[in-house]
């Protein structure tokens, strides 16, 4: 496969990835800030999914339907919903020869929905959750049409490798700001806290089934870093990273595929042999600020040994 090719692959995916995590972020915090609207700050969102400065955040943090705007549909946000399925679709377009038809139609559909000028205005004076509503499944319209049409070959994996590599960055970045957010306080017992936390990243069902004796920050931790059978987990996105780059493997570029191995292996060793304990020993926001830097670098290194960036 061109190199050119595995990137817009691996971007796509990537972009898409993003989307689906800004959305349901915004969706449930919009449900917590009806809870609470007087103390609720938006400030926690805009730092993970926005590059805005401290003091511009501190700006609209409490300004609900301006926050939504400027995550979903601004055009000067290099990071909102609009601009990210634009380059998402982008992609899309330049590699349509290896994508079904399907899944370039799921993708321009979803372009074309973001474009409506009807969505914006809707976005500012009717209810956020049924337009979010739509967004998000339009995402989920591409995650299914991508499992159910795709040939499992290379740009499979590269769409996995991107879909998971994301994935593990960001639950990584929301537990971490999350948990600052309290400065680290594990004796927090505000249920809604973790309620909303877990909502979130679609772990709340999973977090009540597992978990009988009610909301505690230590098994927050746990199932959001280590419950390989949570599929928004850090370990859960790293094993999947794992399988899909071993999938790669061949005699022309073996070199470069050993290197890439022994770093995804070696972030899924220390996630794997590491427990609860442990990382509080380490301090978590040193542990998970160590799991993005070296999620980081493997995007790196896939740039350069197989992106052929320099």
């Amino acid at each position: 496969m061109l190199s050119r090719v595995a990137d817009s692959l691996y971007w796509m995916s990537r972009y898409m990835e993003r989307t689906d995590g800004i959305l349901r972020m915004l969706r449930i915090n919009y449900a917590s800030s009806q809870d609470d609207i007087q103390e609720f700050s938006w400030k926690p969102v805009l730092r993970i999914f926005s590059y805005l400065e401290e003091e511009q955040a501190t700006i609209i943090a409490k300004q609900t339907r301006a926050v939504l705007q400027y995550m979903v549909t601004e055009k000067e946000n290099t990071n909102s919903v609009l601009n990210i399925v634009t380059r998402a679709r982008e992609n899309a377009r330049s590699v349509q020869d290896h994508i079904t038809k399907e899944l370039w139609q799921c993708l321009n559909d979803f372009y074309h929905t973001i474009r409506d000028e009807q969505l914006v205005r809707s976005l500012d004076k009717e209810d956020p959750i049924s337009i979010l509503d739509v967004l998000i499944r339009h995402g989920l319209i591409y995650y299914g049409t991508a499992d159910i049409t795709m040939a499992r070959g290379e740009g499979y994996a590269f769409l996995n490798i991107g879909k998971f590599l994301e994935r593990g960055v960001q639950s990584a970045d929301i537990l971490d700001i999350k948990f600052s957010d309290l400065q680290f306080d594990l004796a927090h017992t505000d249920t809604t806290y973790w309620k909303y936390l877990l909502l979130s990243i679609s772990g709340y069902e999973l977090y009540l089934k597992t978990y009988r004796t009610g909301f505690d920050a230590r098994n927050v931790v746990e199932q959001i870093v280590l419950n390989e059978d949570f599929p928004r987990s850090v370990i859960y996105s790293v094993n999947q990273l794992y399988r899909y780059f071993e999938r790669l493997k061949s005699d022309r570029n073996k070199e470069a595929w050993k290197k890439l191995e022994f770093m995804i292996g070696s972030i899924q060793a220390k996630i794997k042999y590491s427990n609860v304990e442990s990382i509080l020993e380490q301090g978590l926001h040193a542990y998970l600020k160590g799991i993005k830097e070296e999620l980081y670098e493997v995007g790196k290194a896939l740039d350069q040994h197989y992106f052929a960036y320099t």
